[in-house]
C-alpha cells in the first residue's frame, strides 16, 4: 500500500516532468524543470526592491550577474534584461553559456575586479 504522501510525491514529480520549460529571459535558453534555477530582483532587495519585478533564470546566468556586480551598480544601470544583455561582461558570458545543455550548471566564483572591489569598501 503507497501513503498518501508518496503518492503526492509522485503525483507532482510526475506534474514536473510534464511542464512545459520556461525560457530564461537572460540567454534565452530553456529552463528545464529539473534545472537549477532561481528568481532575479531586477532593483536588488537591498535597494528597494523587495516587492519589485522578478524574473526567472537559470541559477548559472543569475550567479553570473552577481558575481560581476554589486547591488548598487544592478540598481543603478542594470535594473532590466535590456541593460543586463547589452552590458559587456554578460553578453560575454551569455555567449559562452548558450554553447551549453539547457540544464548546464557550473559554481560561479565572483571575478577579480569585483573581489578586489569589495575589498576596498
Amino acid at each position: 500500500m503507497v501513503g498518501r504522501r508518496a503518492l503526492r510525491w509522485r503525483e507532482s514529480e510526475a506534474a514536473i516532468d510534464q511542464a512545459e520549460p520556461v525560457i530564461c529571459p537572460l540567454c534565452e535558453r530553456p529552463i528545464p524543470p529539473r534545472a537549477q534555477q532561481s528568481l532575479h530582483h531586477l532593483l536588488p532587495k537591498l535597494k528597494g526592491g523587495a516587492r519589485g519585478m522578478t524574473v526567472r533564470l537559470h541559477q548559472i546566468c543569475h550567479s553570473a550577474i552577481h558575481a560581476r556586480y554589486s547591488e548598487a551598480e544592478i540598481a543603478l544601470r542594470l535594473t532590466d534584461i535590456e541593460a543586463l544583455r547589452d552590458d559587456p561582461e554578460i553578453a560575454r558570458f551569455v555567449a559562452w553559456v548558450r554553447t551549453k545543455p539547457d540544464d548546464f550548471h557550473a559554481p560561479t566564483r565572483m571575478t577579480l575586479g569585483r573581489r578586489a572591489a569589495k575589498r576596498e569598501h
